[in-house]
């Protein structure tokens, strides 16, 4: 005869499982997004200018540098939505929780960063080919022809680039979070990560377009528009994270 079960039952464990969500619910993130760096915008922009002060110092080496910078992504994707998660539970927040990355779970966060890098450098070193394989058509068979052979060669690198860029993207977007909160393991992580991007691909399209488009104004100030864009980016995110995976 089993035992009578103990309550209060302990919760269910998390296990990635994601759900569908409106398309329009993109809208909510946003809203949530900003309404959490007006909770904190000082520690907002002074988490947000730390973090570009730290990735541009490290991405002045060549390669070795760009490379660091794309491992150390998850890292800080980590402590931005610490400090998001803090605000959302009334707690306090402060410039340091941008490394809490660092603190906990950094091995697995690294490993994301080392995919997500070992990716786009895997889709730029295609690009190259594609382009420089173009260019060298081009010369080799004339002016008229060969600049359209050139511009065949960087359209078809353009178009692959953009294609093999958003399995990447879906699998290292949530991944962060889900490493850090719930301990999960890196591949696991950017499996729920792609799973739950693909079962809402258009919110996150319309959620995707709206950063690219908001990205493009941002950076004509001499880039200070990203010290609001990433604050209410990353609100937006832990939103997103909260609303799609079930338990979070």
């Amino acid at each position: 005869m089993s035992e009578n079960p103990v309550f209060p039952l302990p919760p269910a464990s998390f296990d990635g499982e994601s759900r569908e969500v409106d398309p329009g619910a993109c809208f909510d993130w946003l809203r949530q997004g900003w309404v959490m760096f007006l909770v904190n915008p000082g520690v907002w922009i002074g988490s947000t200018v730390l973090l570009l002060v730290i990735l541009m110092a490290i991405s002045i080496v060549p390669l070795f540098g760009q490379v660091a910078a794309h491992l150390l992504v998850p890292l800080f994707g980590a402590g931005m939505v610490q400090i998001c998660r803090h605000i959302a539970q009334d707690q306090e927040v402060q410039i340091a929780d941008l490394f809490a990355g660092f603190k906990h779970n950094a091995g697995e966060l690294v490993m994301v960063g080392v995919f997500f890098a070992l990716g786009i450098f895997g889709i730029a070193f295609l690009a190259f080919l594609l382009i420089s394989g173009g260019v060298l058509g081009g010369v080799v068979t004339g002016r008229v022809a060969g600049f359209g052979i050139a511009l065949g060669g960087m359209m078809l690198a353009g178009l692959l680039v953009l294609v093999l860029s958003v399995p990447v993207i879906m699998a290292t977007w949530f991944a962060p979070a889900l490493v850090f909160f719930h301990d999960m393991k890196p591949i696991d992580a950017m499996k729920a990560s792609f799973a739950a991007g693909a079962k809402n691909w258009l919110a996150m399209v319309i959620f995707a377009v709206f950063l690219v488009v908001v990205l493009f104004f941002a950076m004509l100030p001499l880039g200070l528009g990203l010290l609001l864009l990433l604050p209410v980016a990353s609100g937006a995110v832990y939103a997103s994270y909260r609303d799609i995976f079930v338990g979070a």
